[in-house]
């Protein structure tokens, strides 16, 4: 007596060579990605559109014909294709990054998989190929490569020419007052009584004069900020610069690792306006600054309690130090923005990238 067959065993004979057939519509129909397979030997045997909207070659071109095709003179030469396949066979799969050629004769940055393929009995049948054409994202971070080349050597070129001003404000201007200081102090002994309040009136401007020309020096080139971290050069500034503010200063940090030194300098040059803008504006008695790493990047925060202030809708309207802060981070690639409401305070908060210390080479870059 013949076994009914069972309605499960009917759904799945029926569901088998559909799932199949939907299967082939998929990798034929995937553009993005060229999906086709080679024999054991490296001959190309199927080809989907996306491999022909890569590579250029229609599938009566390129089936039957070896994969070194694709690559270039110099990677045949040097026995790449056939390595990638024994890697591939050795390993079970192979990725790699390179460049490839098209049908046309132009190369294209690819992203390519190599999967050895196997039957039930463990002999190679062949293998599996995915390319993807990567030349536009190459080229995007080629072009933030570069952006960050130019961005570092417009830091290094303000810092070497803040160093050259302050060093001229200390050496000339700065011996020129103080010069001007000590023959106010002779002429004490020789001005008649009358004339004496006058020259004390100013040789008190000169005195404060020299100090806020000090004060100037170390603002444009501040000790130590070429040789120490981030976190000492701002913890440093909070206790040697802001605490004579009278300000009462709280400094919270989660660095995953230090910032470049491009990146470290523009960090501290956006915190030290923002908290200059806090010690004329705000009108408060405490700070707080936060340093933390977020989204391969450095979020920063300076948060005072002053009196707040209404802000502009017009940029045009900005004051100078805002208008600083904003350009640097856009120039880093960050982003900035101020919140501030009058009673309740403001809040400087701004994002710069953190790239790596030592960038890969542009020939090296995927």
């Amino acid at each position: 007596m013949t076994e009914k067959p069972q309605l499960g065993d009917l759904v799945r004979k029926q569901a088998a060579p559909l799932s199949e057939a939907a299967f082939a519509l998929l990798v034929q129909g995937v553009l993005d990605y060229g999906i086709f397979m080679l024999d054991p030997q490296g001959y190309v045997i199927s080809w989907n559109a996306g491999a022909e909207r890569i590579k250029g070659y229609a599938a009566d071109e390129i089936v039957g014909r070896h994969f070194s095709t694709f690559y270039p003179t110099e990677d045949k030469s040097a026995g790449k294709p056939q390595w990638e396949l024994e890697t591939a066979v050795a390993e079970g799969r192979l990725e790699d990054e390179g460049w490839r050629i098209r049908k046309d004769g132009s190369r294209f940055w690819a992203n390519v998989v190599i999967t050895a393929l196997w039957d039930e009995k463990g002999v190679l049948r062949g293998f599996g190929k995915v390319t993807r054409d990567m030349s536009e994202r190459r080229a995007a971070l080629q072009a933030l490569s570069e952006r960050r080349r130019l961005f570092d050597h417009l830091v290094q070129a303000q810092e070497t020419e803040r160093r050259r001003i302050a060093w001229d404000v200390h050496d000339d201007s700065i011996q020129a007052m103080v010069a001007v200081g000590m023959r106010l102090q002779l002429l004490e002994e020789w001005v008649p009584e009358e004339c004496a309040a006058e020259l004390a009136r100013l040789d008190a401007s000169v005195r404060e004069a020299i100090s806020r020309l000090r004060e100037l020096t170390f603002r444009l080139h501040p000790p130590g900020i070429d040789r120490h971290g981030l976190v000492d050069a701002l913890s440093s500034h909070l206790d040697d610069v802001v605490s004579t503010w009278g300000l009462a200063c709280s400094f919270e940090h989660r660095l995953d690792r230090e910032p470049t030194p491009e990146t470290a300098i523009t960090i501290f040059r956006i915190v030290q306006e923002a908290l200059l803008n806090v010690r004329k504006h705000a009108h408060g008695s405490a700070v707080t600054l936060q340093v933390e790493s977020v989204d391969r990047g450095i979020l920063t925060r300076v948060v005072d309690d002053g009196i707040g202030q209404p802000m502009s809708s017009n940029p045009a309207n900005e004051h100078f130090g805002i208008i600083e802060m904003r350009e640097r981070t856009e120039t880093a690639g960050g982003w900035w923005s101020m919140h501030s409401e009058p009673g309740t305070g403001t809040t400087v908060e701004f994002w710069v990238p953190s790239p790596e210390s030592a960038a890969a080479p542009t020939d090296e870059l995927p």
